[in-house]
């Protein structure tokens, strides 16, 4: 056991390929300061079970909960920790998820190193960040799958393709969604439960968390209504800037807001 060593010695002595892709030092600087808490770690594929280890040692007070699509012997693999619990199934197996779910509650990290494929990827993220404790870690690795079509990646269209990159730079969209000045805007998915979302190499953490702070440009998505707000709160001229503000400029974001479907017609991109 390695208990009172620091990330980077534990995943050398267990030689967890963390440490040959370059993200123990990434690790380390999230996991540090809540090390010793008691926290309940979710981690998707568990292949040779030495991350599982590098966690369980890490972690010395947490649950380490490992899936993984293959039948995993956890004798052969030095499983039979008490803080180690293993689970046979799919990471897009909506039943099986939930029934992980179901056992454990919620999660503080998840981290997604599993069949790396886009399909997989995208759903587990749908299936599991619902029930990711406040201030949890969305964890996912190998995202350099994104840019082979072997993995439901797209190496040819990187800035329209689907691929699970993609849906995480969406993702930064829902970090700002308040200041979306678009007065048709249709709320989506994890706007306001998002914190935080970095790109590192071939790595992507997302930070779950209440994100409610209005915007100083926009209200309600519209930058009219708030400088016509703005400026006839201290003119006291409502007239004059409901003109200019709540028709002609409304009238211009709405010729926009059509040129861009026309756009995104031709061009096939919805």
């Amino acid at each position: 056991m390695t208990l009172n060593k620091n990330l980077n010695a534990i995943a050398e002595f267990y030689k967890t390929d963390k440490l040959d892709h370059g993200y123990i030092k990434i690790y380390e600087k999230y996991f540090e300061e809540i090390r010793n808490k008691e926290l309940k770690i979710l981690e998707i594929g568990i292949a040779d079970g030495k991350s599982l280890l590098t966690w369980s040692d890490y972690f010395k007070n947490s649950t380490i909960i490992g899936i993984d699509i293959h039948k995993i012997d956890i004798n052969e693999k030095k499983l039979t920790r008490d803080n180690i619990n293993v689970h046979q199934g799919s990471q897009s197996d909506e039943k099986f998820i939930n029934e992980i779910i179901n056992q454990y509650q919620n999660f503080d990290i998840i981290i997604d190193d599993g069949s790396h494929l886009k399909k997989d990827v995208i759903k587990s993220f749908h299936l599991l960040f619902s029930h990711l404790n406040s201030n949890g870690l969305y964890i996912v690795e190998d995202i350099q799958t994104s840019y082979n079509h072997y993995f439901g990646g797209n190496p040819f269209d990187l800035k329209y393709s689907n691929s699970h990159m993609n849906f995480f730079k969406h993702l930064t969209d829902r970090l700002n969604y308040q200041e979306i000045a678009n007065p048709f805007y249709i709320s989506k998915k994890y706007d306001g439960e998002i914190t935080n979302v970095s790109f590192y190499n071939n790595l992507v953490f997302v930070r779950k968390g209440v994100n409610d702070k209005l915007s100083k440009e926009v209200l309600n998505h519209s930058y009219e209504d708030m400088k016509f707000k703005e400026k006839s709160s201290r003119s006291g001229k409502k007239f004059q800037y409901y003109l200019k503000y709540k028709i002609f400029y409304k009238l211009y974001t709405f010729f926009l807001l059509i040129l861009n479907v026309v756009k995104r017609l031709i061009l096939l991109r919805f």
